[in-house]
Parts: C-alpha cells; sequence; structure tokens
C-alpha cells in the first residue's frame, strides 16, 4: 500500500475509534438508517407493482384518452406496466439508428465506458492491493472515460393483431440501471516505461491496461416498462420514470419482478436489523465507556478539591509544637507519626484522636487507601474529622 494511501487509512482509523468509537456508532447508525429507508422505498414499490396490472400496449390509449376525459382528484398520473419490442417510432428514418463498435447489432441507446487496470506491487514492508480490495479502501480499476448516446424509441405490442400499437419511452433524466447487452469487450495493454518497476518497488501502482467496453439496448428486445403513463407531444401514449421505483426499464416480467422485489426486500430487512443491532452495540459500549471515565474523572476532581481544602486547613492550623505561653507540648498530645504537631485529627471509625492533620491525610491517601488502618489499634479508616478544642 503506498505511503499516502496508508496516512489515509490511519486518519479515518483513529476518526473513527475518537470517543471510544462514537464516531464508528454514529456512521453505522447513519448506514442502518439509509437501508430501512431503502427498505421502506421497496416495501412501496413492492406494493404498488402487485396492486398494478400488466396492461396492453395496444389499451394504453383509451387509458389516455378516459383520464383526459374524467380527470382524478389525484393530480399523480397512474402507474402502468407494460411489456413490448424495442423499435424505433412511427416516421422514423431507419438511418438515425445507432450503431454498435461490431458493425452488427443496431441500437437506440449506446453506453461506452474506458477503464485504466492498475498494478500495485507489496513494495518495501507495506501490505498488498489484496488488503485494501478486502477492506473496501481501494481498487485495481480506475474509470478514465464514459459516454452515452440515445435516440428516441418505442415499444411495440408483442401481439401481431395489434401491429401499429406502440407507446413513447421517455428517457429524461432516466437514472435507473437499464437492460443493457455487453456487445464490446477488450483489453489494451499499456506499453511500460523504465520508471516502472521503481514505482513497483516504493509501493505505487502503475497503470497495465485499458478496458474498452460497450453496452447496448438492441432493437426487438423485449423489456419491461414501468412508470407513469403520460401523452407524448404526437399523440401516443407514453411513460416515464418514477423515482419511488427502484426501476424503469427491465428485462424481467411482471411476475419475476415481484419476486426479485420480495427477497431484495427481505434481505434488506435482515440487512437493517444486522446493522443496526451493530450501531447500537457500538454506541452502548461507547457510551458506557465515557460514562465511567466521567466518573472516574469526577472522583478525581472531588479528591484534588479535598486536598486542596485539607492542605490549606493544614497551613492555616501549622503550629509549632509549644503552647500560647510559650511552655512545649506535653508528649501526650503529640502525633505519634511526626511527634512534631498537635493532634488534630480523629479516625472513623475508630474515634482515636492520635495524628495530626497531615499525617492522617497521608494515611486516608496512601497507595492502599483500601486497606488504611488507625495507626493504634489497626483498625479500618474510612476517614478522618478535625477536632477543634
Amino acid at each position: 500500500m503506498a505511503s499516502h494511501d496508508e496516512e489515509i487509512c490511519a486518519a479515518l482509523t483513529r476518526l473513527a475509534m475518537a470517543g471510544d468509537g462514537i464516531v464508528l456508532g454514529l456512521g453505522m447508525a447513519a448506514l442502518a438508517l439509509r437501508t430501512w429507508l431503502k427498505f421502506g422505498s421497496h416495501t412501496r414499490a413492492l406494493k404498488q407493482v402487485e396492486g398494478t396490472a400488466q396492461v396492453e400496449i395496444h389499451d394504453l390509449r383509451s387509458l389516455v384518452e378516459s383520464g383526459e376525459k374524467e380527470p382524478s382528484s389525484d393530480s399523480s398520473p397512474p402507474l402502468v406496466i407494460v411489456r413490448g419490442r424495442v423499435a424505433l417510432p412511427p416516421k422514423t428514418s431507419s438511418e438515425e439508428v445507432l450503431l454498435a463498435r461490431n458493425q452488427t447489432d443496431l441500437a437506440v441507446f449506446v453506453e461506452r465506458t474506458q477503464t485504466y487496470l492498475f498494478n500495485e506491487w507489496r513494495g518495501l514492508f507495506r501490505w498488498g492491493p489484496e488488503w485494501r480490495g478486502l477492506l473496501g479502501w481501494g481498487s485495481l480499476k480506475e474509470q478514465v472515460a464514459f459516454s452515452r448516446r440515445k435516440i428516441p424509441f418505442v415499444l411495440l405490442d408483442s401481439d401481431p393483431q395489434y401491429d401499429g400499437a406502440c407507446v413513447h419511452i421517455n428517457m429524461e433524466n432516466v437514472e435507473h440501471p437499464l437492460p443493457l447487452v455487453t456487445v464490446f469487450h477488450q483489453l489494451h495493454p499499456v506499453q511500460t516505461s523504465s520508471s516502472t518497476f521503481l514505482q513497483a518497488v516504493f509501493g505505487r501502482r502503475y497503470p497495465v491496461g485499458v478496458i474498452d467496453e460497450e453496452k447496448i439496448l438492441p432493437l426487438n428486445r423485449e423489456i419491461t416498462a414501468v412508470g407513469f403513463l403520460s401523452k407524448h407531444p404526437q399523440g401516443l401514449p407514453a411513460i416515464k420514470s418514477s423515482n419511488q421505483m427502484p426501476f424503469f426499464l427491465t428485462e424481467f416480467s411482471r411476475e419475476e419482478l415481484i419476486v426479485e422485489l420480495a427477497s431484495a426486500t427481505h434481505a434488506l430487512f435482515w440487512t437493517g436489523i444486522v446493522i443496526s443491532s451493530l450501531a447500537l452495540g457500538v454506541i452502548g459500549y461507547s457510551a458506557f465507556k465515557n460514562w465511567c471515565k466521567w466518573k472516574e474523572w469526577r472522583r478525581l476532581r472531588q479528591i484534588q478539591e479535598e486536598l486542596r481544602r485539607e492542605e490549606q486547613v493544614m497551613e492555616e492550623d501549622e503550629e509549632p509544637a509549644t503552647t500560647q505561653e510559650g511552655s512545649e507540648v506535653p508528649d501526650g498530645q503529640l502525633c505519634v507519626v511526626c511527634l512534631l504537631r498537635r493532634k488534630r485529627a480523629a479516625f472513623i471509625t475508630c474515634g482515636h484522636r492520635v495524628c495530626c492533620m497531615g499525617c492522617a491525610r497521608r494515611i486516608r491517601h496512601s497507595q492502599n487507601a483500601a486497606n488504611a488502618r488507625c495507626p493504634v489499634c489497626r483498625q479500618s479508616v474510612s476517614g478522618y474529622i478535625r477536632v477543634y478544642d
């Protein structure tokens, strides 16, 4: 893997694990939300397809005319499913038809893609590109050219009795996948240069070839169109794509579409459950870890504040081992630990008053604070209080 890709991978990993994985959990939650939205759209599309019968092409003109005579209260046009053969519109010259690269197939839609192929060696002490492919960080392909050509076309009725019946296909702003056929696929090798070996040694990828691919929608192919019914300016019925449906033109029949949609909906449902469970687990773990960190930070802050207050009290109460009259303090009133200051602290729970405030603090907050004991009776000490004479 190249150093630039390693830096990007490391930066993304640190970002995902920030906050004990909270960023990763939120990202998985967003992915789960997107999956559920897609599941909802597929469910609605499945219900619409199941509730819509396949209409013959020769019946579409009557549907358009009845819709114009009796406009419904619903402003949206009706959804229809039709199946027919791809053909040129009436009164269209055959010279306008598109020709594929093989010079034999006639088409109404041509899509050409040129893709660079890259190769990448492991380099010096680096990971190979297969790890990037498994993790989804990169690919050996990079698209460099993409072009489309299209002409207007219609679907003819498959029934010979209605040879002239057709429906216009509106291809404006269509983003759905199309039932294209691959007619040309060729790999063109790229000549290597003198710097190719050095690029491979240092883990830099280099081009090895170009894939030239062409797909077409041929004439006379039988396909199914699912969309809204409208009227073409020439008077013909027309079908335009629906953003609510995951497809527009397809090679499947209505029954096959229902099976495909049901399968995709089932897969999206379980995928959403798995991703949602993982997201909840990661977010819950991250929230628990951050809550524990906050509790520890709060406990340490309280200890620091308590120590600060005790230090202030000690500074105020600091006094030599003498009385106010100047005579020395009797040995019975001196701290049993330091023998320098007067006894001021009483331990909890034994109640012995044997230490000054400083020594009591050191005993209570020593490294073995859980096993702190009174220096006289050796009972466990849970705290101490200051005693005023």
